[in-house]
């Protein structure tokens, strides 16, 4: 990275203030984070079949060295224990893979094999992590896998542990809360290009690791790069209470929808007095609002799923894991580490309504709201992922929308337009960036990011604004506490130095796309469409899925395309395709050519087949790599 800086004395002082208030003489987490070590990947370094590393754990050993003054101690200290690395026993017969991904996978030994929860996010670490596994554990078969949530860290890497012929032959059920793959697909492509760029910023892909560049993202070190896969579950979990036993071991579900994801579960092992918590209890205060995008998340039934796992699985467990971070072992404690976290998002939902009810706004209670000293003196509520600021705005915009009831705000001008305005009021370019700059060396950048902001919209090719603008992203990125924090203000300084990076990872692939159901495909399809483009045309199209006794419609007018299931009289089509599902996945957003596809009978078409060519012409193409710090 070009014209990196180093901290200035202001943030230099509010890292020692840190450092002073903060409990770091209490080092239980490195305790239990260490415990149960049998071997490290060595070294640290994962490949695809083309020679790429898509993932090194090896570059992130400077965190072993004392915090620099560009990384706020607290978040040096998280992401020390989140780079910790290699195959962990947590119990009797249940291993964690850490430190290879994201996320964790865990294994939990059966009568003949091998459980596999969550998966990690590629394919390559996947496998990574089962053979550190089976070298030191036997080569036992993968004998099920569980998905405790939608989201990719959680089942992008089952390739790499079992396969569809397993999956389909029975001799590894795949298990999974219901609404699962609905969730994990329309996350991924209805909003993912949008999600994966702002993604590259909320894990910095892009960053160099090191002191002044990427050391994790508080939930784990960064995302992998490999291949993301998916196998679509055999069975499905739909009440809590529900037990299942896979390979001889018992299983008892805690449906918690609507939680960190939409679609998501807890679990409990009887036998082994062991509890998983998916990613409803981890070391770190979690999002409610993801930077890189996502539905808002319910912090209120968050708060009563975290109470109905004490009730009826604390008092009865040993140890306690998640799909982040180290375990908890002993039941008082677990029961401790539970009762702070509900507190923690409960206290967040209850506060915020009562602000908002006295009519504050989202970012006023966001800046005035303080954690009870109880909750905020413990580590694993700090907001490394997710934070105060960004969920307490969250919550707000959960119930009251984008709009703080102010009329002034209603209709504002966007963004370029308005920065013209704004800067023409401050007196002009040249004045806004001396009074910036006077700013800066009072160490007020949260008002230089903002003012910079409206030179940079107003004249994006502004070479000294861009500049001042990156090293004030730059000090922010290094006193923040929070991971993505970090990251965005840091990648915002990158692209504004070095030109846009786009998004260097990607979770569409094959597995994802062709999991999508005939309804989910012609939604991805219709968010596609140049509304004024196809404003005029009027096209019907029937759809004649082998798979499926149902023939869909889809009918495109006014710009809009709806697609329904054809029943009773119906105007007829301007044409018919009869193919099968993979067929028209493969048509419609694989790539595949159409008119090959009808020339060799894989698709059959009734009617004028060039009613297709103009639909697909109206289709736009969304944009990986569009801008963020600029216009």
């Amino acid at each position: 990275m070009t014209d990196q800086k180093p901290a200035v004395a202001s943030i230099e002082a509010q890292h020692a203030e840190s450092t002073r208030a903060l409990p770091f003489s209490d080092t239980q987490d490195f305790e239990d984070a260490q415990r149960g070590l049998i071997a490290s990947l060595e070294p640290g370094i994962v490949r695809n079949d083309a020679g790429e590393t898509v993932w090194n754990s090896d570059a992130f050993a400077f965190l072993s060295e004392e915090c620099p003054d560009t990384v706020h101690p607290s978040l040096w200290r998280q992401s020390q224990l989140c780079a910790m690395q290699g195959l962990y026993e947590v119990a009797d017969g249940i291993y964690q893979i850490r430190g290879l991904d994201l996320s964790n996978m865990t294994l939990v030994e059966g009568d003949t094999g091998v459980v596999v929860i969550d998966p990690l996010i590629s394919e390559e670490t996947a496998a990574a992590g089962l053979a550190l596994y089976r070298e030191h554990r036997g080569d036992r078969p993968v004998t099920g896998v569980i998905y405790s949530h939608c989201h990719i860290d959680h089942f992008g890497g089952v390739k790499g542990v079992t396969t569809q012929e397993d999956v389909d032959s029975g001799r590894c059920p795949v298990l999974a809360p219901t609404g699962f793959v609905e969730h994990a697909v329309a996350e991924n492509v209805y909003a993912g290009t949008a999600m994966g760029r702002r993604a590259a910023y909320m894990y910095g892909a892009a960053l160099p690791r090191g002191p002044r560049g990427s050391i994790g993202a508080g939930l784990g070190p960064t995302t992998s790069t490999g291949t993301p896969t998916l196998i679509n579950p055999t069975l499905d979990i739909d009440h809590t209470g529900q037990t299942e036993i896979v390979d001889g071991i018992t299983i008892e579900f805690q449906l918690t929808p609507g939680t960190e994801a939409p679609s998501e579960m807890n679990f409990y092992f009887p036998d082994l007095r062991a509890l998983c918590m998916a990613e409803n209890a981890t070391h770190t205060l979690h999002n409610l609002l993801t930077l890189r995008g996502a539905l808002v998340r319910d912090p209120h039934v968050w708060a009563k799923y975290l109470t109905e796992s004490i009730h009826r699985y604390a008092g009865r467990s040993d140890v306690l894991f998640a799909s982040h971070h180290w375990p908890t072992w002993g039941t008082e404690r677990l029961t401790e580490f539970l009762s702070v976290q509900r507190d923690l998002y409960g206290y967040l939902h209850d506060q915020t309504l009562r602000a908002l009810n006295k009519g504050a706004t989202g970012i006023e209670i966001a800046e005035d709201i303080q954690l009870p000293p109880g909750v905020e003196q413990v580590w694993h509520t700090h907001g490394y992922y997710g934070s105060v600021s960004h969920n307490v705005k969250a919550i707000y915009q959960r119930y009251m929308g984008w709009f703080d009831g102010n009329p002034a705000h209603l209709w504002e001008h966007p963004p370029a337009e308005s920065a013209a305005r704004h800067v023409e009021f401050m007196g002009g370019v040249d004045t806004v960036l001396e009074k910036a700059r006077k700013s800066f060396d009072e160490g007020d950048f949260r008002w230089v990011t903002q003012v910079v902001n409206y030179v940079i919209f107003a004249e994006p090719d502004n070479a000294e604004a861009k500049a001042l603008q990156a090293d004030a992203f730059e000090q922010l990125g290094y006193g923040s506490e929070n991971g993505t924090w970090r990251n965005f203000f840091l990648m915002g300084a990158y692209e504004l130095r070095n030109g846009p990076v786009g998004t260097p990872t990607a979770t569409a692939s094959p597995d994802i796309a062709n999991a999508l159901s005939v309804e989910q495909l012609f939604d991805a399809i219709a968010l596609r469409v140049d509304g004024p483009k196809a404003w005029s045309a009027d096209i019907a199209i029937d759809w004649k899925v082998s798979d499926s006794d149902v023939v869909h419609r889809t009918h495109l007018r006014n710009g809009l395309l709806v697609h329904f299931d054809v029943t009773g009289d119906l105007a007829s089509p301007d044409a018919t395709f009869t193919l099968s599902n993979a067929a028209l996945h493969s048509a419609l957003i694989g790539g595949g050519d159409m008119a090959a596809m009808i020339a060799d009978g894989t698709i059959t078409v009734g009617g004028d087949p060039a009613v297709l060519v103009e639909m697909v012409g109206y289709l736009d193409e969304p944009d990986p790599d569009f801008a963020i710090v600029t216009p």
